[in-house]
């Protein structure tokens, strides 16, 4: 018998190694299609809304001139307002979730239309642009997904591997995180106003000596810089959209929660220079607060939130010195919100009004880097 050349065997052997590696790659990317399933529905309001619309739109491309209109605005922006754009036959089914949506969200009906539209990857951008009929997914808020379903115009499902976009384009069908979180917290902050967490009418329960104080302005802790960890996470998930609830004793001795905005705060392995204020210590009776950083998953309830938070801060009173307040906030977020779809980013405890440098946070998820600044008054 002969034996095989050493070299070629190699080749052979190295062969063979890329053809498996090859062959598993395409089975974890995009495996076979099947008929769009229907047993296993969406944990939450929000993720049914969106599966349902992800597959309202992949039926209706099937029509080539919608099809084109669409690709043309996917190309065009990164994200396309799809209810607007529908034709009359697909509206009526994207009005309907864009509805289910916002209630779902605990938002009024004047927010008006949430649903996006975007690309799942850059990479995709040149076999969309030759013409090949894109598949449709709704976003995931499950960073630990392993698979994301995509649906065909035909009605099929095809299970793609979350870590790895795929080569065939697909459309991710989510909502505009900008807008839902700012009118999430303007209804977080209207609820924690009515449950007595934090009024513009409780500043007039600040001692006289403070009043002087006001006069020329107050003292605030600002960010000069922040950093998130960067985390791998499933390419069909979109930019982050981060609060923080800044907690401490209201100058009445009642907790407070002010909640405050981070719209720059985008992706994860970025440092942001914002220059923005966090704490305005002219509402807080002690020279300490909290700060507990949260993400809009997608499926946040904001008026569920401000209730639950009310629910256990309403109860720790004033015992005449700093408690920390992190873990009553965390403890008070209902059990199921943690189980596929965590909104806790990080916590900062502590934070004083003399703090000058970087904090990093409690979970080990980003620091901050704060500086105390005055706020003049003219």
């Amino acid at each position: 018998m002969r034996h095989p050349h050493p070299g070629r065997r190699g080749v052979v052997a190295t062969v063979a190694a890329s053809l498996i590696a090859l062959t598993a790659a395409q089975s974890a990317t995009a495996l076979p299609a099947t008929a769009a399933p229907r047993a296993h529905a969406p944990s939450s309001a929000v993720t049914v809304a969106e599966d349902q619309a992800a597959r309202a739109i992949a039926g209706s491309l099937s029509d080539a001139s919608w099809r084109a209109r669409v690709r043309h605005a996917a190309l065009s922006s990164d994200e396309v307002a799809v209810t607007e754009l529908a034709d009359p036959q697909l509206r009526p089914a994207l009005a309907d979730a864009d509805r289910r949506i916002a209630a779902a969200k605990g938002l009024g009906a004047d927010v008006g239309s949430l649903l996006r539209l975007r690309l799942g990857d850059d990479s995709m951008r040149g076999a969309l642009a030759s013409g090949v009929t894109p598949w449709v997914a709704a976003a995931s808020s499950d960073e630990d997904a392993r698979t994301v379903t995509a649906y065909d115009s035909r009605g099929r499902a095809h299970r793609l591997d979350a870590r790895t976009a795929p080569t065939h384009p697909v459309y991710v069908v989510d909502i505009d995180g900008s807008k839902a979180l700012a009118a999430g917290l303007d209804v977080l902050r209207g609820e924690l106003d009515r449950q007595g967490l934090t009024s513009s009418e409780r500043r007039s329960a600040a001692p006289s000596s403070s009043a002087g104080a006001a006069a020329a302005g107050f003292w605030t802790t600002r960010i000069t810089q922040v950093r998130l960890s960067d985390d791998e996470e499933p390419w069909v998930k979109g930019d982050a959209e981060i609060y923080t609830l800044v907690t401490g004793f209201g100058q009445d001795g009642v907790v407070r929660v002010d909640p405050v905005d981070m719209p720059y705060l985008d992706n994860d392995g970025t440092t942001y220079s914002p220059n923005q204020i966090l704490v305005n210590w002219s509402l807080y009776k002690y020279n300490l607060a909290d700060a507990v950083m949260m993400e809009d998953d997608g499926s946040t309830n904001y008026r569920d939130l401000a209730k639950a938070i009310a629910g256990v801060l309403l109860t720790i009173a004033d015992q005449g010195a700093y408690i920390p307040l992190v873990n009553a906030v965390l403890d008070a977020i209902p059990d199921d919100w943690w189980t596929d779809d965590p909104d806790y980013v990080d916590s900062w405890y502590t934070l004083a009004r003399s703090d000058n440098g970087t904090r990093n946070g409690a979970r080990g998820n980003g620091w901050m880097t704060l500086q105390p600044y005055f706020v003049e008054q003219f």
